[in-house]
């Protein structure tokens, strides 16, 4: 049996170095050389004297005559083939920056400079004709501009991962290094140059109007802001930050590892985004959002075993990472979020009201602040007023995920909150729900019970039950009053008095007519 390259229909490969292989084994063989109908090989080496030119037209059959002849033809093409798999465009005294997958991220991605950047084969002979002025350009731009190349057909990825389909293809890298601009402009260096020179201008006029670029996760290392679905909500994790942050980290995380071409990840962008926002803010950052593009850091997603895009993986401190398996959008993101948190979180603190500061910082950082107005110490003594408590506790424990304040006074201690909400001197233990921001409540119209009290804040929680406008639309006065002690109330003590010094007159016990 032949050996495989010696097969008529055995194509030639497409590396470099593996095609000279082939073409050295079947010359070697005196096989038939047949390399597919139309096929060419051109290959353009420019060394220290001159241009050599190596070019052959494939043989179509099996001719053996015709391989003959063509053989002297296709040894120059292997020896072209040869050094063209060693020889570089760019050397280190070059202007132009060397990229591969290894350094991409480091120089490119986590850069804030302005890139132009040349995808290039090294068989292109377009490629080597604007080598010079690529050089020129690098050099002309040093300083204000990065300029870079990368050999696509040795690093495929990177070229597959910008969708450079042909040689060469140049991209801007400009604001948003996820989504590079295609350069249109002319090939000579100063076309080159003009053309940074105006992406560079474009680049300036967008950070002093404060627009970001385009779409794809903002860079960042600690959020900040907040804001209906904000892309700075979610946290950029590389190979740099990714331990600090997610493993080392006591809060639980939600991360992405997504690709920028990928038709899934784009349409999970904005969902991501609105959830990183919202459970940054209902969970006050206990639960945070993270997004890895796996296409850069490819050693962190091989650690983690991922395969597809977009893997949405759930890391808690000291444990192993497991899948996430809920839907995709931004309601389904968000109650996972907040199932985690409630997993992990204690109860909120059920606190008394004893200063206008401790109410004004539980209600307006919650979008909820339950009140209960309990009766006085007098009437109930210390248990039956620690049993209210634990309802409330149960309650708050119950629905901790929600995030709410929780606050109690006792009756008469702040009368003028008593009136705003309308429970006026009566009827206790009441209960009110207040949003701070709309300044609207809820009162409890149910038994002050466990059963009561979840019914009330159930209606709440989706948006039904009857609410009215917190008087005069704004938070009542608040006094200043002492803790309660925990024991039982004493009644005041009766004032003694001396009657000795009183005169009484006698006529008292007389009787008039």
């Amino acid at each position: 049996m032949s050996p495989w390259f010696l097969s008529p229909l055995a194509p030639p490969p497409t590396n470099y170095t593996a095609r000279a292989d082939w073409l050295r084994r079947r010359l070697a063989a005196g096989g038939p050389i047949s390399v597919g109908h139309g096929q060419i090989f051109r290959s353009t080496f420019v060394g220290d004297a001159a241009a050599a030119v190596c070019e052959c037209t494939a043989n179509t059959g099996g001719d053996r005559r015709a391989s003959e002849t063509m053989r002297p033809l296709l040894l120059g093409v292997l020896g072209c083939s040869l050094v063209l798999s060693v020889q570089a465009f760019y050397s280190a005294s070059d202007d132009v920056i060397e990229l591969t997958p290894s350094n991409f991220n480091r120089e490119v991605i986590q850069s804030d400079s302005l890139w132009l950047i040349e995808f290039y084969a090294p068989w292109c002979g377009h490629c080597q004709n604007l080598t010079p002025d690529w050089k020129k350009a690098a050099t002309a731009l040093k300083g204000i501009v990065k300029v870079g190349a990368i050999d696509a057909d040795q690093h495929k990825s990177l070229g597959g991962q910008y969708g450079v389909r042909g040689f060469p293809t140049i991209k801007i890298f400009g604001a948003n290094k996820n989504k590079p601009e295609e350069y249109q402009g002319g090939r000579s260096s100063q076309a080159i140059v003009d053309g940074a020179m105006n992406a560079l201008r474009s680049l300036v006029k967008e950070r002093l109007s404060g627009k970001s670029g385009g779409s794809g996760y903002s860079k960042q290392v600690d959020p900040g802001g907040s804001g209906g679905g904000s892309k700075k909500d979610v946290v950029e994790l590389t190979d740099d930050n990714f331990d600090k942050m997610v493993l080392q980290s006591d809060e639980v995380w939600l991360v992405e590892f997504f690709a920028p071409w990928c038709g899934h990840c784009k349409n999970l962008e904005p969902e991501w985004a609105a959830a990183a926002t919202a459970v940054k803010e209902q969970t006050k950052g206990k639960v945070r959002l993270g997004a890895v593009d796996a296409t850069v850091h490819q050693a962190l997603s091989s650690r983690y075993g991922v395969r597809g895009f977009p893997t949405i993986k759930i890391f808690r401190k000291g444990e192993e990472p497991e899948d996430y398996q809920g839907g995709r959008s931004r309601g389904d993101i968000i109650e996972k979020a907040l199932d985690l948190f409630s997993d992990n979180a204690a109860p909120p603190e059920l606190l008394e009201i004893l200063s206008e500061d401790i109410v004004k910082k539980t209600c307006e950082d919650s979008q909820l602040c339950v009140i209960a107005v309990l009766p006085h110490i007098l009437d109930t003594g210390a248990v039956g007023r620690n049993s209210y408590l634990e309802v409330m506790m149960k309650m708050s424990e119950k629905y901790k995920k929600k995030m709410w304040g929780w606050l109690w006074t006792e009756a008469g201690a702040q009368m003028e909150l008593e009136a705003s909400l309308g429970i006026g001197g009566f009827g206790y233990p009441a209960m009110a729900a207040i949003n701070a921001r709309k300044m609207k409540f809820a009162l409890l119209r149910g038994s002050f019970s466990e059963t009561g009290i979840h019914e009330f804040l159930r209606e709440l929680s989706v948006g039904r039950g009857s609410t009215a406008t917190l008087g005069g639309g704004v938070m009542p006065k608040i006094h200043t009053v002492e803790a309660w002690d925990g024991k039982d109330g004493q009644l005041p003590e009766e004032e003694d008095y001396d009657l000795s010094d009183v005169d009484l007159d006698d006529d008292f016990d007389k009787d008039e007519l």
